[in-house]
């Protein structure tokens, strides 16, 4: 009866130690869930939907986009270049209108800045400064019609700058409002529809002003 007794206490006692050893083992040992992996691999740069995967791809949006841009701006730069040039003209002249001086200096220091605007996405879109041969811009005065605006003087040369620039000024319009219809880029199109109101405005003020004169 003790032998029995005694066995069957031992039993018992070695059963509990073991499920304190296994207790003691389950606890020592830190839980690994696969939803904690995920978190800590889409928290890393580069990685899921983490930054590293949203900076590589800005670049990428900001340079988008169609030929009918690259077309607009590699015509509008040397549209720009030629009314400054013009109103640089102008601007180097005596007995000329103060109004028209003014209006000079305005498109001078409007169509400057978005030359370089301009320059600058054409190198950031990886395309040539210039278009190809065959292409022709609206309102672009020829040679013969610099060599008048530069030889005139006076009334005469303030009437001539404003019959020139009104043409210059329309066929900008024109190419805006193409560039409006068919571009792609945002900053283009932005620019577009600013080239048309403040143009636009600029051509009543100048027939106005040929009125007068």
């Amino acid at each position: 009866m003790m032998n029995t007794k005694f066995l069957t206490l031992s039993a018992t006692a070695i059963a509990a130690a073991l499920a304190l050893a296994g207790c003691s083992t389950g606890s020592s040992t830190p839980s690994v869930t696969p939803s904690s992996s995920a978190s800590s691999a889409s928290s890393m740069p580069g990685m899921g939907q983490g930054p590293g995967m949203m900076s590589s791809s800005a670049p990428a949006a900001a340079a988008e986009h169609s030929a009918a841009d690259t077309m607009f701006v590699q015509g509008m730069i040397p549209h720009h270049e030629q009314a400054v040039e013009m109103s640089e003209m102008m601007l180097q002249k005596k007995d000329i209108p103060a109004s028209v001086t003014d209006l000079a200096t305005r498109i001078k220091g409007e169509q400057a800045p978005e030359i370089d605007k301009m320059t600058g996405w054409l190198k950031n879109w990886n395309e040539p400064a210039t278009m190809g041969a065959g292409h022709t811009m609206d309102g672009m005065m020829g040679d013969d019609d610099m060599k008048q605006l530069q030889s005139a003087q006076g009334t005469e040369a303030a009437k001539l700058f404003l019959t020139q620039m009104v043409a210059h000024h329309q066929g900008a319009v024109m190419m805006a409002k193409t560039e409006v219809s068919q571009g792609k880029n945002a900053d283009a199109i932005k620019l577009s529809n600013d080239i048309v109101t403040s143009q636009e405005a600029e051509i009543k003020e100048m027939q106005d002003l040929l009125a007068t004169l």
